[in-house]
């Protein structure tokens, strides 16, 4: 009996130990089923795409938005570009101005919430699907999506709120309620938390759970499997050491993580590009024959099109709103400096990273279109032979970087956990804006919302939610709905503000600092 007695002993902690995944397992499906049932409605709506096409209508709700401000703004983003590396430097910063970060601090924050998974995962996507020429439009929709940044970072700037302890607030919510107010027209009370609500919810979850999950999965990649609860335990320690100090410890993390990460990325892509540079001329020939032609089935010039939109739009997040909150932080008495900076923001994240990745996988012959079905196809020279889909992205990329350079998957882990811990941090400070806009300012108000967002990290990296996380990406686009509506409304203001700056500039009333 006292060795039956010790056997169930030992045996007990195994069959737990055992169980427990399947337990996790089985309540991220009843999660899962619960979610899906109640909001997938909703997902539905925000992705769905135009009758008898694959274009979402989100997607052409920015690109149209993003055309609209560069020709009612005469092509800023290209008339402003030297003035806004200026402003970048400090030329024109004045330390005594209010605001809590410099603009190259602003410009950091607002870049690590952007730059992210999408650069590595999304551009192979896009690439896989509609074919070389997809880089084509998605250069030219982050080249459009410049002037969208200008507007909402403008307006972000002008409408926010400064208190007596130096910090601010800004972002849609307080454009649309000032704006709007000032302007004389109704419902931006409503619209201002309206988007409050979407950012929050799309800061819980693509910006939080998202993110840790894939760090997750890259880190097992590397090491082997364990429990992504240690990840995430990992994960939200780091991220409250950061946040807890506010937008100023977010900004001198970002300010130093960001060009690491950058500089780590594309010096990787430009070490594989010098060693293919024959090619580069033949790979850019391919991206404007693939953009033109119709060559396949989707490979031709309306999927190009497509992939190359979306992979943009989703990217850059031109036009989300998001990027103004971080922005609005910035010393300066002048809102449309900020709106310059900001216009540098799509050029990095998609006309540059993305741009690098997509060559990348061009160079290195990782795509083989099939000629039945117009498919590009993953590892062509290897024995199985998969389609690509939003799985094999990241595999994609790791496969094309290899190849030239047999260490890459260990940069890209390392990539893949910077991009995931900057857009964290940033999308916390826009969902504690959106936080304290709806609950008020206050310590307490924001203590309660840090936890929250740290115990989020935990549950990204340990569960599955896909519903949950597909819910937040909808969430995040729905914010583009209201954010551009508003810009509409208020495009007049902006343009004021930049005819009344650039006369000054020019007639030399405005000067350089120091």
């Amino acid at each position: 009996m006292k060795n039956l007695s010790k056997a169930v002993a030992l045996a007990a902690p195994a069959a737990m130990m055992s169980a427990a995944p399947a337990l996790a397992q089985s309540i991220d499906e009843k999660v899962n089923e619960i979610f899906a049932s109640s909001t997938g409605w909703f997902v539905n709506f925000i992705f769905s795409p135009f009758p008898g096409t694959s274009f979402p209508w989100i997607v052409a709700w920015l690109v149209v938005a993003a055309t609209v401000f560069t020709f009612y703004f005469g092509f800023i983003q290209f008339r402003a570009f030297p003035h806004s590396i200026a402003l970048v430097r400090g030329d024109y910063s004045d330390p005594k101005d209010a605001g809590e970060v410099s603009h190259f601090q602003a410009l950091a924050t607002a870049l690590s919430g952007t730059v992210g998974l999408g650069n590595i995962a999304g551009v192979a996507v896009a690439v896989g699907i509609g074919g070389p020429g997809a880089t084509f439009w998605m250069i030219l929709a982050g080249l459009m999506g410049m002037a969208s940044k200008f507007t909402e970072c403008t307006l972000g700037v002008k409408y926010r709120n400064e208190y007596a302890d130096g910090t601010v607030s800004g972002g849609p919510m307080y454009y649309m309620t000032k704006g709007f107010a000032e302007r004389g027209l109704p419902a931006g009370k409503f619209m201002a938390v309206l988007f409050s609500i979407f950012c929050i919810l799309g800061a819980f979850g693509g910006g939080n759970m998202f993110q840790a999950n894939q760090a997750h999965a890259q880190i097992t990649n590397v090491v082997g499997d364990y429990p992504g609860w240690i990840t995430g335990l990992i994960f939200a320690g780091v991220v409250f050491a950061v946040i807890v100090g506010g937008l100023k410890s977010i900004a001198r993390v970002t300010e130093k993580v960001v060009p690491f990460m950058g500089i780590l990325y594309v010096g990787t892509a430009l070490f594989i590009l010098v060693m293919n540079f024959d090619k580069i001329g033949w790979a850019f020939g391919q991206i404007f024959a693939g953009a033109f032609t119709g060559a396949g089935v989707a490979g031709g010039m309306v999927g190009a099109l497509i992939q190359g939109f979306k992979r943009a739009a989703f990217s850059n997040e031109a036009g989300v709103g998001s990027a103004a909150i971080a922005h609005s932080a910035v010393r300066t008495k002048e809102p449309i400096t900020e709106g310059f900076v900001s216009l540098l923001e799509p050029f990095i994240d998609t006309v540059v990273i993305c741009t690098m990745t997509a060559l990348v996988i061009i160079i290195t012959g990782q795509l083989i279109q099939d000629p039945t079905t117009g498919l590009y196809l993953l590892d062509a020279g290897a024995s199985t032979i998969q389609t690509v889909d939003g799985n094999k992205g990241v595999a994609l990329t790791s496969a094309a970087f290899s190849s030239a350079f047999g260490g890459f998957k260990y940069i890209l882990a390392v990539a893949v956990i910077l991009f995931a811990f900057s857009t964290m941090i940033s999308w916390s400070y826009y969902g504690l804006k959106a936080w304290t806009f709806l609950f008020g300012e206050g310590k307490t108000t924001e203590m309660v919302f840090k936890l929250l967002f740290c115990v989020f990290v935990v549950i990204g990296a340990a569960a599955s939610l896909g519903p949950v996380i597909d819910f937040s990406d909808a969430a995040i686009f729905a914010m583009a709905v209201v954010n551009i509506i508003a810009l509409y409304f208020l495009m007049p203001i902006v343009k004021r503000e930049m005819t009344s700056y650039l006369s000054r500039l020019k007639s030399g009333q405005i000067r350089k600092f120091g």
